[in-house]
């Protein structure tokens, strides 16, 4: 299987802790990871596992699928 470069993984991680008031730091120690793993999910240089990602979908109680989507990238971003 190869690497679809033409897609993008985003996140709604750091709206979804500051809708709710938590820092990186609360947020990290609630599920058991670093703060700079919570902050480099953010700026979208670490996919978590899928793990990771349902610890996270299940702490701010919504689908996986409303904190991580997978984009079309601009084709002039290549």
């Amino acid at each position: 299987m190869t690497r679809d470069d033409s897609i993008r993984i985003t996140n709604q991680i750091r709206r979804l802790r500051t809708e709710r008031g938590i820092t990186q730091g609360a947020l990290a120690e609630a599920i058991a990871v670093t703060r700079v793993t919570i902050s480099c999910i953010e700026r979208g240089e670490y996919h978590p596992s899928l793990e990771l990602a349902l610890k996270l979908a299940r702490f701010f109680e919504v689908g996986v699928e409303d904190v991580f989507r997978l984009e079309d990238r601009d084709p002039e971003e290549h």
